[in-house]
């Protein structure tokens, strides 16, 4: 299984991007035709496509211009359609759209998923926070994941594993923030324009402070729900179940977070739906057993420890760890990647396709070394 490819950025934004489009080609090729070809199936024409994703470039223009002028650099650099590269940018959104749109009927609700965990100092046997995930998508997602680590003219330098082409999805940045975020669903999706959720989770790694990346967690105008889970190295963090025009606060409770892809807080519970647990029923023990693996290993844990319990393969395939199965709309859905990191050490550890391969691979935000297998090879891990 090879690992993600990595690759270092700097400059302006549009220079940027296109260091990213050229050192990435193929993968971005390959995200550009998978989602490109997400559209077809809805009978959505070409002018239709055009009208769609020109309307979230420019909400992207009014969120942050410097956004847009890295995706046009991608696009230079790729040889890929500006299109299609905004498209990559809002692909949750722009799908959703066109299927709302859709006069043509398709069963394609995606098994969408993720995992994920945080650890604070105090649970932590290096006293430093631990914050990981599973993300669960289609398998062949595999084969278009990279890790950018980017330094900035202005703001902190941050590392990301992002589909390619995309600008952000979790990661971790210079001043110790970290992000992951998961699906969640409710009725209050898609009713309104907001900003797509890619580019929110890169404001966060952009941000100098904690209390900046929250607010720009919880207070940015969303299309749809999502959970997100922001930290910070100096020991805190928070879990923000966001409705698009809401967010939802869960704090650490004996020492850490876990969440899976249903609604916990029972005020979100009091005042919306949850609709996605036909997409997901395993979330509701997920989250259980994820903390049940983690609670056993006693009291101070580490990075290994965080790994063993999204490795969790009880239930299979509809476990923690999921293998590569089909999934509701025929596509082929997997636990595409877990990401372990440890931000006060601008660590980020990741497994491609990990319920079938073990090894990890160390990415490094300091220096400008090249990716490099773990010093703990996962596979000593025990199932």
């Amino acid at each position: 299984m090879s690992p993600f490819p990595l690759v270092t950025l700097s400059g302006a934004p549009q220079a940027r991007g296109r260091q990213y489009g050229a050192a990435l080609k193929d993968r971005i090729a390959r995200s550009a035709a998978l989602y490109g070809g997400a559209l077809e199936k809805y009978g959505i024409s070409a002018a239709h496509k055009a009208a769609l994703i020109a309307e979230y470039a420019q909400k992207i223009a009014d969120f942050d211009e410097n956004y847009l002028e890295e995706m046009r650099g991608i696009a230079e650099g790729s040889g890929v359609a500006l299109d299609d590269i905004v498209m990559i940018n809002a692909r949750t959104e722009v799908v959703a759209l066109a299927r709302a749109q859709s006069t043509k009927p398709v069963d394609d609700e995606l098994d969408d998923g993720c995992t994920g965990a945080m650890l604070l100092p105090e649970r932590s046997a290096s006293g430093n926070l631990i914050h990981g995930q599973n993300w669960d998508w289609r398998a062949e997602c595999a084969e278009t994941g990279v890790v950018l680590r980017v330094r900035q003219d202005h703001g902190p330098d941050y590392l990301t594993f992002v589909e390619a082409g995309g600008l952000a999805r979790s990661g971790l940045n210079a001043a110790g923030i970290s992000i992951t975020a998961n699906y969640l669903e409710c009725e209050r999706d898609y009713t309104k324009l907001g900003i797509p959720l890619g580019l929110i989770r890169r404001k966060v790694l952009e941000q100098e402070h904690f209390a900046l990346a929250a607010k720009a967690v919880a207070t940015t105008p969303k299309s749809c729900s999502n959970n997100i889970m922001v930290a910070s190295a100096a020991g805190f963090g928070i879990d923000f179940e966001c409705a698009p025009d809401e967010a939802f606060p869960l704090y650490p409770e004996d020492g850490m977070i876990v969440h899976a892809n249903h609604w916990v807080s029972p005020v979100a519970l009091a005042k919306l739906r949850d609709t996605g647990i036909p997409h997901v029923p395993e979330s509701f023990y997920r989250d259980w057993r994820v903390r049940k693996i983690l609670q056993e290993q006693g009291r101070l844990l580490t990075r290994e420890s965080l790994k063993k319990a999204l490795f969790d393969d009880f239930l299979s395939p509809y476990a923690v760890c999921r293998p590569p199965r089909p999934a509701d709309g025929g596509n082929l859905t997997a636990t595409v990647a877990m990401i372990v990191m440890e931000p006060a050490l601008g660590i980020m550890e990741i497994a491609p396709l990990p319920a079938i391969n073990r090894q990890f691979t160390t990415y490094r935000l300091h220096g400008d070394g090249a990716a490099e297998p773990s010093a703990a090879a996962a596979a000593a891990l025990e199932h």
